[in-house]
């Protein structure tokens, strides 16, 4: 194959947000393309009415380019193969239905859904596999016309070869389904509009896409596009259907085990990079034992002989870990903008912030897996000072113990705190660092009280840093009412 000749699509249906099986796809399209200077091609199908959702175009392009995943043909960039909305194409497939009708390939059907049923209801009553009966002879356009106008649907059918179709599948190796098992399927419903098996041939063929990489759910299907392409004298592409991703239990991967969609790993905190990592190696192995990948290596190891045939398995503990890696491992720079992402795509406590003030959030927070656990560690900080709800088991072990020895320590600092000046974090470590001295006791004992005074748990950064970055006005606004709310004064939360 000649340098930039390759071309390659996904073509997800709007009906959703971006699930990880379908990342996956585009993300080796995206990378076959890539390794061979070729063509990515992103191609919205959304003929069927009934199950597209509104706005989920866009919230699929947004998680592809969330993902880094951008197609050089589709939608937003154009193209010459256009339109890349396959509702757009629709004259398009009309004029290729048409064709197979005059030429003897196809031919009208009439039957109402009850009758269909009658007849696979017979069949199975002399358990035999249906297969729908073709007419002879074949209806012509008036009988068509006179079906129509008696209420009656009218389809259009392909006419099933009588030969056998072998896919010579690059990942699965070849797989024959004989003539017999071939049916005349509808190509055209009763709207007018082209079904997924016609148009989805059409558009590959009219966009000159040379290789299709999708699910192995698609497979039995690809005897039927085979047999179209021969039909209509077009070249079949090389087809890859990939593995199927199951869960840790070995079952098909679900929302049953957890969130599956890109969107929802954003918004769990998780570096895109990170996702791409992980998911390039369900089902394909880059060799060498090796598992962190950066873009560049994907699209220098990507090769379809090393997918495996075996179902891939969807492990969280290994993503989270990898997530865990690369977030210890990124520079400063490249955490603050994945921090802002995920700030923006969901309700965070951090909204508003600036960027020096998340830097150095994410600095104190150093060693999170993934971005909630900083707003585990650190959100408090930025919430009203009278939003804080103190944890009970946190005062009891913290405040209330050794006869309210932490509310005495509290009661013993804060105006210590209040004559404080400057109010930085080394002179607050300074500050408690002599009243350990002078107490003979362990941080511990007058850290923690502060701690839990100012976050309402016993959790936090470094305690000076912490009590610096909420500045000396909310530490002592947020003792003064520990102390209250413990005395019974104020309510809790």
């Amino acid at each position: 194959m000649s340098e930039g000749t390759l071309r390659v699509r996904f073509a997800p249906s709007p009906t959703g947000s971006l699930h990880v099986g379908g990342a996956r796809t585009a993300l080796f399209n995206w990378l076959l393309a890539r390794q061979h200077g070729g063509t990515f091609i992103l191609r919205i199908e959304d003929t069927d009415t009934a199950r597209n959702v509104a706005g989920a175009d866009r919230k699929l392009i947004d998680d592809l380019r969330w993902l880094g995943l951008q197609w050089d043909e589709g939608p937003d960039v154009g193209g010459d193969a256009g339109p890349y909305y396959q509702s757009q194409r629709l004259d398009i497939h009309q004029q290729h239905v048409r064709k197979l009708l005059d030429e003897g390939k196809a031919y009208y059907a009439f039957d109402t859904p009850e009758e269909l049923q009658a007849m696979r209801d017979r069949a199975q009553a002399e358990k035999q596999d249906f297969r729908y009966p073709r007419p002879a002879p074949l209806p012509t356009d008036a009988d068509a016309a006179k079906a129509r106008s008696a209420g009656r649907p009218v389809v259009v059918r392909f006419m099933a070869p009588s030969e056998d179709i072998t896919v010579d599948d690059q990942v699965m190796g070849p797989v024959t389904v004989t003539a017999d098992q071939l049916d005349d399927f509808i190509i055209q419903k009763a709207d007018g509009i082209a079904t997924y098996h016609l148009a989805n041939v059409v558009d590959d063929s009219c966009m000159g896409v040379t290789h299709v990489l999708r699910g192995q759910e698609f497979l039995a299907q690809t005897p039927r596009h085979i047999a179209l392409q021969r039909a209509m004298g077009y070249p079949t592409p090389r087809y890859a259907h990939l593995p199927l991703i199951m869960d840790m239990a070995g079952r098909k991967l679900s929302k049953r085990d957890g969130d599956v969609e890109v969107l929802a790993f954003r918004q769990a905190g998780y570096l895109p990079e990170v996702l791409v990592n992980f998911i390039a190696l369900l089902g394909w192995s880059p060799g060498e034992d090796r598992e962190k990948l950066t873009r560049d290596e994907m699209v220098r190891l990507f090769s379809l002989d090393r997918i495996g045939r075996a179902n891939a398995k969807f492990d969280r503990n290994k993503l989270l870990a990898f997530n865990t890696d690369a977030a210890a491992a990124a520079t400063p720079e490249r955490l603050l903008s994945a921090f802002k992402d995920y700030i923006a795509c969901r309700e965070t406590p951090f909204a508003g912030c600036d960027d020096a003030t998340l830097a150095a959030v994410l600095e104190m927070c150093r060693g999170f897996r993934t971005f909630p656990d900083v707003d585990a560690k650190a959100g408090f900080l930025f919430r009203r000072d009278d939003a804080i709800e103190y944890d009970p088991a946190a005062v009891a072990k913290v405040l209330h113990k050794g006869d309210n020895a932490g509310v005495t320590m509290l009661e013993a600092l804060l105006p210590k705190l209040e004559s404080l000046e400057p109010w930085t974090a080394e002179a607050i470590e300074a500050l408690l660092k002599s009243v350990c001295e002078e107490q003979n006791v362990g941080l511990g004992k007058v850290a923690q009280p502060v701690r839990v005074a100012v976050s309402g748990t016993t959790v936090s950064p470094a305690i000076g840093e912490t009590l610096a970055l909420l500045k000396k006005e909310h530490t002592l606004a947020r003792i003064r009412r520990c102390l209250a709310v413990t005395a019974g004064k104020e309510p809790n939360g």
